[in-house]
Order: C-alpha cells, then structure tokens, then sequence
C-alpha cells in the first residue's frame, strides 16, 4: 500500500516509539485476540488501470440501463427527459463542489439558485414559504408530520396506505425515537378510505398525511380529506404530491392543504440505482419558523444591488441541537440547481406539456394493455401517469420476459402488498413513444 499511502515504515517507527510501542501489534493489544483477524487480508493481486477499468465496464454493462432499454417502472422515480442544459450547468466547478454555505453571504451564486427554487416551488404548490431541501420524499414526510406534531403539542399522526411504503417506513423510524404515534388509514379502490379516516380524527390528531396522486398513480380526494384532518384542533393536513402533477392538478393549497411534501428526482434528476433524490417542504406562513434546514431571502446591498441572505437557519449546525427544528437536514445543492435549471428551462408550457403527455400517454398505454382482457384493472379510479393491472401470469416472470425484449417492466405490488399479488404498477412519462407502447402491449400479450 506504500505507493497510496504516503506514511513511510521509518514514519511507522517513529510515530510509535514516540508513544512507547514497539510495533503495530502492540498498538492493538487492547482488542481480544480471537477478535482479531490473525491474517493477511484476502485481496486479489493489484491489476493496472486498463484491467480495472476492463473489469469495471463489465460489470457495469449488467445493469439495465434506461439510456439502452425502454423504461416502464415508476414506483417513485421517474424516466423522465433531462434537457442537456442541465449536466452542462451543474458540471461546472463552482456548483459541483460547492456544499453548505456556512458563511453564506460570500455564496450569493448558491444563496441565489436555492431562493429561485424555493420561490418555483411556491408558485407549483401555492404555499407561502418552502425551504431548501430535504433528502428524499421520505424524509420530507417524516419532517413535516415531526413539524406538525411540534405546532400541535400532539403526538398522534395519521398516515394513509396508498403513500408510498418507503415514506411510511422512514415515517415510522423517525416517529418511533420521537415518542410518536403512526396510525395508517385502509385504502379502498385503491384511495384513502375517508369513512375510516373520519373515525380515526380525533383530540390527539397532529396530522393526517394523504398522497395525491397516490402510490397507485390515483388521484386523491384531498379537499374532502382536508376537511376531515381539520375536525381536530390545530391538526396538519400534509400532502405528498408529485411536483409536474401540478402543472395540470389544482395547487394544493387550494384544496386546504397546510403543507405540501414531494419528490423532485423527475425534474432534471436521472434514475440511478438507490439516488440521488431530492426532497421539499412547502407550508403556510404559520409555519415559517418550524420548519427544517433553512429558507434563503432576497433583499438589497449597501449599494442597492439585488444581493441574498439566509434567512432562517434552524440546522444544528448552526444553532443548539435542541433548539434545531431538525437535526439530520442537509441542503441537496446539487440537485436543488438541477430541478431549478428543469423548472426555468421548461416553463409554466413546458411542465404543463411534459404532464399532459405523460397523462395521455398513460392512458393510451392503460387501454392497450387492458383490451384484450387478459391483463385487468386493478383499480378503476382517475390516474395520473401511473396505473396497475392484474393478471393470472406472475409478476416476476412478466418482468423476466419484458427484460429479453430490452424493456424493464412496472413495479410488483406483491412486494408492498400481499393482497395485490401478481399485480404490477406501470410508469409512463413523456419520453415513451407510441411504439414502444405499442411493443409493451404486444409483448405482454404474448407472455403465457
């Protein structure tokens, strides 16, 4: 390891004799000898750059890649089109090594892309304040019910079935070392049962958490559900949304949502195995000062010139941890300018257009799957982008054989719920085309 690491054997010797030991061994002596590994490490022999790289690429062709294969999985990361601006922008090296501004009026560069996104997000979802940013929709849901409960002084959150079973995981995790309650409400037809929902509001409701559209791709009565989260005093209804819905949908908050929680991976974020994602947070003015990471403000220099500051900064990086409205929130830079540079790129047209293809185009993709009836609706309820059907053939080995055809099929329910086994869920975005929903739909015919 000599030629990596630039500590000598003389260095070894020296730095050890200075604290009294005569080798490494003695170094380690406090660690039970049958803990140790007693051996040379079993490493294969070092190869040069060509080998590695050689090696490398072959391992990397195994993956199905979207850029060689037609995409038609969803289940919360999206196939969508990334305008090359983009990569461009964000490759630059003032952006890709930046991170958090700790002295953030000398970054007016950053301080300036996470305001535009904070005010984007604002004018897709209606709310009067949104931070910058959160990991993942994950995290942004658990940040929002922890938010609510704190405004509330409750400790009960009610969370619908048909969100996405990762944030009602990460929700859990969060709710358990906070001394918190997660109730989950029944779906029915594939959206939130409301008549049970209206049951379970009660005094010790902080929040009730419903997504629209939901796991499903099914579009949620989230007025009527509002109405019932807001029986209970001060409870929060969160919505978790899907931002180029907005393009199309009404603006959360015009349909009583007090905070709005989403997943920007689709606007200008490609699909990777495991990230990056990018989460946000947008509320109401009254919850301006509870909410996570920081909000970024505009104002004027001593000259007069536009210039940006930080705000609010409630991180415990820069506060007391327990006066922090959060202690595990980080600023996804990075990926705050690529969805930024996505939303300014397209436009109010552009989003709007990017949303209704892939609604159109989903639907054509529902009909032609479904007509032959051998594959049947799961639900039959609005959808956006998303859609699940049902058949008598395993989803594994639908999946199995649409991959020998170069097309990676939708999500198998089975794996969330044992009830929708042998059910998959298909994404489908702007980027597919008529012949290769046409292809799907033939091959999947032919699947016995």
């Amino acid at each position: 390891m000599f030629p990596y690491i630039p500590t000598t054997h003389q260095d070894e010797q020296e730095m050890l004799k200075s604290i009294g030991l005569n080798s490494l061994d003695d170094l380690f002596n406090d660690i039970p000898k049958d803990l140790q590994l007693n051996r040379e490490l079993n490493l294969p022999k070092a190869k040069s750059e060509l080998e590695v790289r050689s090696y490398l690429t072959e391992l990397a062709n195994k993956n199905c890649s979207t850029s060689k294969m037609t995409c038609f999985l969803g289940a919360g990361a999206y196939d969508h089109y990334i305008p090359s601006i983009i990569n461009h922008i964000i490759s630059r090296s003032e952006f890709y090594t930046s991170y958090t501004p700790y002295q953030p009026e000398i970054s007016q560069g950053t301080l300036q892309y996470i305001f535009e996104f904070q005010t984007l997000i604002c004018n897709l979802t209606g709310m009067d304040v949104a931070n910058a940013s959160l990991y993942d929709v994950g995290t942004a849901v658990a940040e929002a019910a922890l938010m609510a409960a704190a405004s509330a002084r409750k400790d009960e959150i009610i969370i619908s079935k048909t969100v996405r079973p990762e944030s009602i995981q990460v929700l859990k995790t969060y709710a358990h070392v906070q001394g918190l309650k997660v109730i989950e409400v029944d779906m029915k037809d594939g959206v939130t049962d409301l008549e049970e929902l209206d049951k379970l509001v009660n005094d010790n409701t902080a929040a009730v958490i419903v997504q629209s559209p939901n796991f499903f791709g099914i579009i949620e009565d989230l007025k009527a559900a509002g109405e019932i989260a807001h029986k209970a005093k001060k409870a929060s209804f969160i919505a978790s949304v899907d931002p180029i819905s907005l393009a199309i949908l009404k603006k959360p908050s015009e349909l009583g949502v007090d905070v709005v929680v989403g997943e920007a991976q689709g606007m200008g974020i490609p699909v990777s195995f495991g990230g990056p994602y990018l989460g946000f947070i947008a509320a109401k003015s009254d919850y301006m000062r509870k909410l996570p990471g920081r909000i970024v403000g505009q104002t004027e220099d001593k000259n007069g010139k536009r210039s940006f500051v930080l705000t609010l900064t409630a991180r415990e990086q820069h506060i007391r941890r327990e006066k922090a409205t959060s202690n595990i929130c980080s600023n996804q830079g990075l990926n705050v300018l690529a969805a930024t540079i996505y939303m300014v790129t397209l436009g109010k047209e552009g989003l709007k257009e990017v949303a209704l293809q892939s609604t159109k185009k989903a639907h054509y993709a529902f009909e032609q799957i479904t007509k032959s009836g051998k594959y049947k609706p799961l639900f039959d309820k609005p959808f956006f982008k998303e859609f699940a059907v049902t058949s008598d053939i395993d989803a594994d080995k639908i999946n199995a054989d649409l991959i020998k055809e170069n097309i990676i099929g939708g999500y198998h329910l089975g794996k969330d719920y044992p009830q929708f086994n042998n059910s998959v869920l298909y994404a489908v975005t702007e980027k597919r085309t008529k012949d290769e929903i046409d292809k799907l739909s033939s091959v999947l015919e032919g699947i016995k």
